[in-house]
């Protein structure tokens, strides 16, 4: 064996191996991971351990984190509780103006109150105020008993409608939000119920802004003013800011629903479990901004070009048509007006007999290849199917009258 000729192969071989590492080396830092990591593609980097962000019109979820965990709501709760308290109102079965009685039951409430004492009467509107601005624990339950009978029964309704809207991660023992085993929701359920809220009730918007107002105690010892601070300082912190809700309690730590509107934009930012409520107050901010910041909303005033389309079988050839009023959709960033397709799409063999209402298709929103939005088309008008009677009169009628 040639001593000499092993050390020269085994000297060029290291050569050629230095080169390649350091050929490697010189590239490894332009090289990507196949699956960049959840920080890697965060654009906010929130603190908060689960948050997300909707726009309110559409129920667009822009951002998220974690948005599915359980986690206790505290006084954010009461965004249910003032849901099926303004539907209450608008079912005819209570108004502004009646008398909430307040129970013992009420008046023993701890935490965020205002001292409300057993046999005391306050109106509706004042018990709203009292629940939207101070956050009185006391108050949510006194209109829980009055809406229900009890707050055992109206925490039932408050399941039930959580049920109905998809929150899927939601459990209710309380009126109010106090720390109780198994009282637990998610961000996105909690931004399910604001959009129900403040879409379909935005009368809130007058209570929710409110910074500071009054009631009047009257009890067996005369008449005193009690003066109520919004709890969501928030307000005066972000331009735009509309509300809605916060909450704090030693185990929830700190949460909110945060509201705000610019340039016709209504969007809904959802923080919970917020170690400080500066943190909770910035990243509602930073998640607002960057809403804002990405979004533009598309409205459509004109679905239909035409009213009609024709009919199999029908005693006329064309139904009428109609859709809502409008369409709307939040485009994102890098997504145009221009190059948005819109597809009529009428459900195949269509035939008489129709009712008024049926649908019939439905015409589609999509830009970039990403649907935004769909629109049910619906028959406006009965449509009868032609009968052999039908005919035959028809037949006779132009023989008779010609």
């Amino acid at each position: 064996m040639n001593i000499k000729n092993i050390w020269k192969g085994t000297w060029k071989k290291g050569i050629c191996l230095c080169l390649m590492l350091g050929m490697l080396s010189l590239y490894l830092p332009f090289m990507k991971p196949l699956h960049a990591s959840a920080a890697e593609n965060d654009p906010l980097s929130l603190q908060s351990p689960s948050c997300i962000l909707i726009e309110a019109s559409t129920g667009t979820v822009l951002y998220e984190k974690n948005a599915d965990e359980q986690m206790k709501p505290a006084s954010v709760t009461k965004v249910m509780t003032l849901l099926l308290v303004f539907e209450a109102i608008e079912s005819g079965q209570y108004t502004m103006e009646d008398m909430v009685t307040i129970s013992a039951h009420a008046a023993s409430m701890g935490g965020s109150q205002c001292f409300f004492e057993q046999g005391e009467q306050q109106r509706v509107e004042d018990m709203i105020k009292c629940i939207v601005i101070a956050s009185g624990n006391d108050a949510a339950v006194a209109m829980a008993e009055f809406t229900a009978g009890s707050e055992e029964g109206f925490v039932n309704m408050m399941n039930e409608r959580a049920a109905a809207l998809g929150m899927e991660n939601t459990h209710f023992v309380n009126a109010c939000g106090l720390d109780a085993d198994g009282h637990v929701t998610t961000s996105r359920d909690i931004a399910i119920m604001s959009r129900e809220l403040t879409t379909k009730h935005p009368e809130i918007f007058q209570y929710s802004t409110i910074w500071l107002d009054s009631i009047i105690h009257t009890t067996a010892r005369g008449k005193s003013q009690f003066d109520l601070a919004n709890t969501n300082k928030f307000l005066n912190e972000y331009t735009g800011a509309t509300g809605l809700k916060t909450g704090y309690t030693s185990t929830a730590r700190y949460c909110m629903s945060a509201t705000a509107s610019r340039n016709g934009i209504d969007l809904i930012a959802v923080i919970m479990g917020a170690e400080t409520k500066d943190i909770r107050n910035s990243e509602a901010g930073k998640l607002l901004d960057y809403g804002f910041g990405i979004c533009n909303i598309y409205t459509d005033e004109q679905i239909l070009q035409e009213n009609t389309i024709k009919i199999d079988n029908a005693i006329k050839k064309c139904v009428t048509i109609e859709t809502v009023p409008a369409f709307h959709a939040v485009l994102l960033r890098g997504e145009n007006a221009d190059n948005i397709k819109k597809e009529i799409i009428l459900y195949e063999d269509l035939s008489a007999p129709l009712t008024k209402g049926d649908s019939v298709g439905y015409v589609e929103y999509s830009v970039n290849d990403r649907v935004i939005g769909t629109v049910d088309i619906q028959a406006a008008e009965d449509m009868p199917e032609i009968t052999f009677a039908y005919s035959m009169k028809k037949v006779f009628g132009k023989a008779f009258y010609r």
